[in-house]
């Protein structure tokens, strides 16, 4: 007999479906119902909810073989198949990430074919996959964060089985796995959780209604969010978690769902005996999320720094639109590198008011906030859905790499970017429903035409074509051009595990010096000085030492040390 429940406390009658054959359940308490059913390892089952007739897929369901709208079926990862029992884990100090999507990775687009890929990143000097979200959402392709059964995964890409299977080859390859969680909002295809309970909140945010973390009911909410996270963390063995947009989950209450997650991670950690890594996307500014609870904070590992890619790449780029128009200077710059975050209490022109929080440097490390430069988001929500390969000389991306590989702050690179990439990553989906593709396709069009583009210059995140052109084309590495590049991130990686002083994450031993109208920058750390010339042209920088590692040529006189443009030389000595 196995043992079927569900959370559903307003209902009055709960069935359950196993194979064909309608079963009724028992309430217990809380609004819990259960049942204890002859059924299979695999059996499909749903719910049958008071008089209506439909069979819903079980909230938790571990495994949607059809699709989102279809019948769940039993799934546990079997133990047997598990061959990491040598891992230990990795902490996020010490780390480099990688953020890939499974589905545009490689040609195929599965957990099978990027096991493939997985030597390149060990070669590269990478430490850690970060996955985009793989949980199951309705259509074959999309960015994933339109999920609605978050305890799934997604069947096209190789479903739970498929995951277990990457997981094992990552970790026997020294690779830790780190997983994008969306718990703020769900997708507008297959969610059907307001049927069975209070999941949704009165509000809504960008992207749809709000989760009901504080209202009548939460707590059941809560477990359901939390939950999740474990089960990724315990059942498939994930190190890591991404939390998208923490800054949306709306929680009035005293102990935060953060605070309590975080809590509850550290307690699994414990029993597991190897790193269990949170992981915050925020635009809050807020150093409160990665401050140890026992300091007085949510007690989250790391944060994605938005203000450190901003910082970078419009000095390099000298783009200045939207949110990038408060950066862009060599002040800018040096600041943001010194203290983490350039917004610290101060104006931001393009919210209209003062944002941020200053970073205290004696209680939280750089290592805790996670620098890049570029991520799924800096690219695919740009128009075209164009990289800065498409726009920038080789020089300037190695420049890029340089300021962000040698930071004292974890380094997350996105895929493809080491070696230049041309192809672009645009945003995609596959909805089934002809209205709401219509919709999205239309909304994508209104949304940038606000901003000056062409409408019929914008991608159809509907056309398949879209999704296929966001796909790696790996034999780019084997190009001249692209293999230079590949090169120089590799090098850089390689000097930053062989001189620990670049990985030290104490930001008070960073200085920085600069000029602002030759647009040079020198960031000096444990004896070692990266020089970096963003201009069009020959720069002299009053620095000189033994090269570690240059772009381009080099001439040193005396104390000084000239730079051709758009390159970067790394130092050590005088």
């Amino acid at each position: 007999m196995s043992r079927f429940e569900v959370w559903a406390p307003r209902a009055t009658r709960v069935r359950v479906e196993v194979d064909g054959l309608v079963h009724p359940m028992r309430a217990d308490t809380g609004g819990w119902w259960s049942a204890e059913v002859a059924a299979g390892p695999a059996a499909r089952y749903g719910f049958l909810l008071d008089d209506d007739p439909t069979v819903l897929p079980d909230p938790r369901s571990p495994r949607q073989p059809d699709d989102v709208h279809g019948r769940s079926a039993r799934h546990t990862p079997d133990p047997a198949r598990w061959t990491d029992s040598g891992w230990a884990g990795r902490q996020l100090a010490g780390s480099v990430l990688y953020e890939l999507h499974i589905g545009t990775f490689t040609p195929r687009g599965t957990f099978d074919a990027a096991i493939e890929r997985l030597d390149h990143l060990a070669d590269l000097g990478v430490t850690t996959v970060e996955l985009m979200p793989v949980n199951a959402f309705n259509g074959v392709w999309n960015w994933g964060y339109d999920g609605v059964l978050w305890y799934a995964v997604h069947e096209h890409y190789g479903g739970p089985d498929g995951l277990q299977r990457f997981v094992n080859a990552c970790h026997v390859k020294g690779l830790a796995v780190a997983l994008d969680v969306v718990h703020n909002h769900l997708g507008p295809s297959g969610n059907y959780l307001p049927r069975f309970g209070p999941y949704l909140g009165p509000e809504s945010n960008t992207w749809g209604q709000r989760l009901n973390l504080d209202g009548p009911d939460s707590d059941e909410v809560r477990r359901y969010i939390i939950g999740n996270a474990l089960r990724w963390f315990d059942e498939f063995h994930i190190d890591a978690l991404r939390l998208d947009a923490v800054h949306a989950l709306v929680d009035h209450r005293a102990i935060g769902l953060l605070e309590e997650l975080a809590t509850e991670t550290a307690a699994l950690s414990a029993r597991l005996g190897r790193p269990l890594t949170l992981i915050a996307e925020s635009d809050l500014n807020d150093p409160r999320l990665i401050t140890p609870r026992a300091a007085g904070g949510f007690g989250l590992h790391g944060q994605w720094n938005d203000d450190l890619h901003h910082a970078v790449h419009t000095a390099v780029s000298g783009e200045r639109q939207g949110y990038y128009a408060d950066f862009g200077s060599m002040r800018c710059l040096a600041d943001t590198l010194r203290n983490g975050f350039f917004h610290a209490a101060t104006y931001s022109s393009f919210r209209g008011r003062t944002h941020g929080r200053p970073l205290d440097t004696r209680v939280v490390p750089g290592s805790a906030l996670l620098g890049y430069t570029c991520t799924h988001d800096q690219i695919g929500n740009r128009a075209l859905g164009d990289r800065p390969s498409a726009y920038l000389t080789d020089g300037q991306l190695a420049v890029k790499a340089a300021l962000i590989l040698t930071s004292p702050y974890t380094p997350m690179l996105f895929m493809g970017e080491e070696w230049g990439a041309r192809t672009p990553f645009q945003y995609f989906t596959s909805h089934p429903e002809p209205d709401l593709a219509a919709a999205v396709a239309q909304g994508r069009r209104a949304e940038f035409a606000d901003h000056g583009w062409v409408a019929t210059d914008i991608p159809d995140p509907q056309d398949p074509a879209t999704f296929q052109r966001s796909k790696l084309d790996w034999s780019e590495r084997e190009k001249p051009t692209h293999t230079r590049l590949l090169n120089c991130y590799r090098a850089l990686l390689t000097l930053r595990r062989a001189h620990p002083g670049l990985a030290d994450p104490r930001l008070d031993h960073l200085t920085v010096e600069y000029d602002e109208a030759h647009r040079w920058i020198i960031v000096h750390r444990n004896g070692i000085h990266l020089a970096c010339n963003l201009a069009e042209h020959p720069v002299d920088l009053p620095i000189a030492g033994d090269p570690l590692l240059v772009w381009d040529p080099i001439r040193q006189t005396g104390s000084h040390t000239t730079l051709p443009a758009y390159s970067f030389a790394i130092l050590s000595g005088r």
